[in-house]
């Protein structure tokens, strides 16, 4: 009997330690994301992103209506790149909302946008990540834009 459980431990101690090390990579994979977009080295940001990935803003403008933005990454990835050298951007990520699904991940990450340090809003954003083989990569990456309700008013 002890031996039965002893293997049910390490069976049950094995899985989650998988599931928390495959948490760690894929925070790992949305911090290199961030390292790249804070230095403007596209580069970096390329090597966690899959070669197609969905762009997405949700935000509900001045009249109150909601809306939904399709973006191409590659306005992104020129917008960063060629960012003025005395222009800085830092998204400040509060907290981190992992869940990993074989090869299928969601990291959640709420965070604070600020523009030469002067804050300029908040909101969420989702990512969705694969593992192809050894390497999370982004494929989908949506977030949310606000000014108000960030505890800087």
């Amino acid at each position: 009997m002890a031996r039965i459980i002893f293997y049910l431990a390490f069976l049950i101690s094995s899985t989650l330690y998988g599931q928390v090390d495959e948490a760690t990579q894929v925070k790992n994979t949305v911090n290199t994301f961030f390292e790249g977009f804070h230095k403007g080295d596209t580069t970096i940001m390329k090597s966690v992103m899959a070669d197609k990935i969905v762009l997405q803003t949700a935000y509900r403008n001045k009249e109150g209506k909601d809306i939904l933005v399709n973006d191409d990454i590659q306005k992104l990835i020129n917008a960063i790149a060629n960012r003025p050298s005395d222009q800085k951007w830092d998204e400040r990520l509060l907290d981190y909302n992992i869940q990993v699904d074989g090869n299928m991940a969601n990291a959640w990450t709420p965070y604070e946008f600020w523009l030469n340090d002067t804050f300029s809003h908040c909101g969420v954003n989702s990512f969705q990540l694969f593992k192809d083989g050894e390497n999370w990569k982004i494929i989908y990456l949506i977030d949310t834009r606000r000014r108000s309700s960030c505890g800087k008013d």
